[in-house]
């Protein structure tokens, strides 16, 4: 018994040692959570909230979840100036936000593939998935943003609403930021 446990104990330091950024990358991770959590997080320390609009059967989501949501630069970003929140669009959970509460009536539990639309996700002004809603630090919607992004295309919208973004912003500024802006993500 004791050379089994011995054996096994050798088998766990060689694959620790042999691959020491495992469990360091599972635990560097995006800091997700629900909108409700998100916006409680604002009355202590304002922020603004990126929300990561998906559906369960999106290929493109997916592929954001594994490329885009997992690269370091992303994910520094993202803890450091933002709330991230995680939204499935066809979820059936109720969600309050700006005191009305919004809830997905149609949610079939034995459907395969699609289901009904919640209703934040329409309010939201999401039709197409994903879609990453920016909000302000007081948790008002900035604009959605549809469709795949990269890390790098990704920042150029995390660096615009973090550093730039004011109510006032006008076109011509977010058009100027947009043709001036070098990514720095890798």
């Amino acid at each position: 018994m004791t050379a089994l446990r011995s054996a096994f104990a050798s088998l766990l330091l060689v694959v620790m040692v042999a691959n020491p950024w495992a469990s360091i990358a599972q635990q560097y991770s995006i800091n997700w959570m629900s909108l409700e959590e998100a916006i409680e997080a604002q009355q202590d320390e304002p922020r603004k909230i990126m929300m990561d609009v998906f559906t369960q059967w999106c290929g493109p989501c997916k592929m954001m979840m594994r490329n885009t949501f997992t690269n370091s630069d992303v994910i520094s970003y993202m803890n450091e100036n933002y709330y991230a929140v995680k939204f499935d669009a066809e979820s059936r959970p109720p969600i309050t936000y700006q005191e009305r509460t919004f809830q997905n009536p149609g949610w079939d539990p034995n459907a395969r593939g699609r289901n009904s639309t919640h209703e934040l996700s329409r309010a939201l002004g999401v039709n197409a998935y994903p879609t990453l809603v920016f909000f302000d630090e007081s948790a008002t919607v900035i604009t959605p943003i549809p469709g795949y992004k990269t890390p790098r295309q990704m920042e150029l919208y995390l660096r615009f609403f973090a550093e730039k973004y004011t109510s006032g912003v006008q076109q011509e500024e977010w058009e100027k930021f947009r043709d001036s802006f070098s990514p720095s993500f890798e």
